[in-house]
């Protein structure tokens, strides 16, 4: 495999037309309730747009340079190879464990700034040097410094497999992988394609239904998650329909107004991100506008939303065989009680209710996501 070191770089001439763009927005009207349920409040949006212009450090390539940044050309069985960065973090610890870590829409790389130093090196970090990994953190195809597919085919399964791709060529010929939201999908889709490689998984988002066998004998918490998935089915879904049957159509305002892009990317933060009211109290503004602008600068509006487009309702559902952990956010879009987990993950070896946190774990709340990481890992290392 040819891999190849990556230094990402924004220039000054990109951050002047974005800071240009937002000074010349027209605004639409404001909204005519006092709430989110029409969607992102205009005092709000203007609000993190003026600080976008004015007050963000827009040294977003030197943060992701503080970690050590590769691409190499994978093809994941198809006829298309891509071009695919990743983050690649080795421990110092020598007997440290593989493991991938995938990210969703709309996130990215910027998610596990803070849960790189203590996986890798948890000795530094107050933690047991035997629970350090080697983390690799690809960016999907189409996100951020990956290449846009310029073919169909770049769905979940040769996303999977081009991650096996990669984990071998670097070397890891048995490793561990943890994603959510579609990192989750392509996570449980490699145990499934390659569960020969996989020591274990782990996923914060699962994509299981509810045991029908039980709707007559439901707890409070299953109740619960029942109640929030039909929420989101009723208010919480129209973003997912777009991008999944017209991506591209939904790509031309979202690449060309950066208020566009992020109030589409911010709102979601809103909506799955657990909170106080407002997304500030779960993410920084700092930390929301590094992922929005890295939609931005990369220009990857459109191509991220074609994943919906190639796998959305389509992820393969058949069982998974390989000891997994499952770690529910209070926060999260879905969260399925551990007996309908059993009927899929059939060696279920963790699942943990969490106090706090949502869609965007890693970022939300690290420490508790490398403390689960950590716990399920030395079942299976």
């Amino acid at each position: 495999m040819d891999i190849t070191p990556f230094a990402p770089t924004i220039d000054s001439a990109a951050i002047e037309d974005l800071r240009r763009r937002l000074s010349a927005t027209r605004w639409a009207t404001q909204e005519t309730v006092d709430d989110w349920s029409q969607g992102m409040p205009l005092a709000y949006l203007q609000d993190l747009c003026a600080y976008w212009a004015n007050d963000y450090d827009f040294g977003l390539a030197e943060r992701v340079r503080r970690f050590p940044n590769f691409r190499t050309t994978l093809a994941g069985g198809g006829s298309e190879p891509l071009e695919i960065h990743f983050l690649h973090a080795r421990s110092p610890e020598p007997d440290a464990f593989p493991l991938v870590l995938t990210h969703g829409w709309p996130g990215s790389v910027v998610e596990f700034f803070d849960v790189l130093g203590p996986l890798t090196d948890p000795a530094a970090h107050g933690g047991d040097p035997s629970d350090a990994f080697h983390v690799v953190a690809p960016s999907l195809p189409g996100y951020g410094w990956s290449a846009k597919p310029t073919r169909p085919g770049w769905g979940v399964s040769r996303i999977a497999d081009a991650w096996d791709e990669l984990m071998l060529g670097l070397g890891y010929v048995r490793y561990g992988a943890q994603g959510g939201d579609w990192g989750s999908m392509i996570t449980t889709t490699l145990a499934q394609a390659h569960p020969e490689h996989l020591a274990g998984i782990h996923v914060n988002m699962v994509n299981v239904g509810p045991d029908r066998t039980t709707l007559d004998d439901l707890t409070a918490d299953e109740q619960r998650a029942l109640a929030a998935m039909e929420e989101h089915r009723r208010t919480g879904i129209g973003y997912s329909t777009q991008q999944s049957s017209r991506p591209q159509t939904l790509g031309y305002g979202l690449n060309d107004s950066p208020v566009g892009q992020a109030a589409w990317i911010a709102e979601k933060f809103w909506a799955w991100c657990d909170h106080n009211g407002t997304p500030d109290s779960a993410l920084s503004r700092e930390q929301m506008l590094d992922d929005i602008s890295l939609y931005w600068f990369t220009q990857t509006a459109t191509s991220s939303a074609r994943l919906y487009w190639e796998s959305f309702g389509d992820a393969p559902k058949a069982n998974i065989t390989v000891p997994s952990g499952i770690s529910n956010f209070p926060g999260e879009i879905w969260r399925p009680s551990r007996r309908w987990a059993e009927r899929r993950f059939t060696d279920l070896r963790w699942y943990e209710d969490l106090p706090r946190g949502g869609h965007f774990a890693a970022w939300e709340q690290p420490e508790l996501f490398v403390d689960q990481i950590r716990g399920f890992f030395r079942l299976v290392r």
